[in-house]
């Protein structure tokens, strides 16, 4: 298949077996370690980090549809799921930025991220995952205001309002800086009252995640399973790919949220 053909056009393409495989990042977490090696469930659950059930549910699942099969306790892939996700993605990226970078996705909110954008995960393999080190316990969101204080334009998904953001949007409307944001309907209000932003749209529900993408690099925070706000670690990245993988983010979760 032509690498430059549209990944997109590739994935509409694609049987709904196929889609199911790419759809959830627990599924996607799991093939790639079976990917790697065949292992039995207690191995699975120690290499993960998953919980046993979760394990469970999604092997019963990939069992019943015949993408994994057992042998001598083992599960294993299947050759059609082996080569079905060889030719639709760059499976070995896939796997390299789950292996690095799960300690941000393993108990977090992640289901919401639509599934366009979970396919095209091998765009953020030149990410960096940055975590703050307990000393300074503002250092994600200083890193966020210094990325906004340098950009030149400017499209965020804002699922809660920060003052410190929103001052330095403000000051990059007022430089007639390119600016586009999507908030939560939650807070919808206080940035109609405070933002001097024009291109602003709300949409439903909240701890959904946190995007930021200017024209230099990108940002991705996400929510913790317990419903709160993750403060302590954020994917970012100035690669192209990444930062492509980002926009297309922010337009595959406009669509779905008009």
């Amino acid at each position: 298949m032509e690498k430059n053909k549209n990944y997109l056009e590739i994935y509409d393409s694609i049987s709904e077996e196929v889609k199911y495989l790419n759809n959830s990042l627990i599924r996607l977490k799991i093939l790639a370690i079976l990917y790697e090696k065949p292992l039995k469930m207690k191995d699975l659950n120690s290499t993960t980090g998953l919980s046993y059930s979760s394990i469970s549910s999604n092997m019963h699942h990939l069992e019943l549809r015949n993408h994994v099969y057992r042998h001598h306790n083992k599960y294993f892939l299947s050759n059609a799921t082996r080569l079905q996700i060889e030719q639709i993605m760059e499976f070995g990226g896939i796997i390299t930025i789950l292996n690095e970078f799960f300690n941000i996705l393993d108990k977090h909110l992640v289901n919401i991220i639509p599934n366009q954008s979970v396919a095209e995960l091998y765009l953020l393999g030149k990410a960096n995952l940055i975590e703050s080190d307990g000393v300074d316990v503002y250092k994600i969101y200083n890193f966020i205001e210094n990325a906004l204080t340098n950009a030149n334009e400017v499209k965020c998904i804002l699922p809660f309002y920060y003052e410190n953001f929103n001052e330095k949007l403000n000051g990059l409307a007022g430089s007639d800086k390119e600016i586009e944001i999507l908030v939560s309907e939650i807070v919808f209000e206080i940035y109609e009252e405070k933002s001097k932003v024009k291109n602003i749209s709300s949409f439903k529900g909240e701890n959904n995640f946190l995007l930021i993408i200017t024209d230099e690099m990108m940002i991705l925070g996400l929510f913790k399973d317990d419903g709160y706000f993750d403060q302590n670690r954020l994917l970012t990245s100035k690669n192209a790919d990444s930062i492509k993988w980002a926009n297309n983010l922010f337009n595959n979760f406009k669509n779905e949220n008009k």
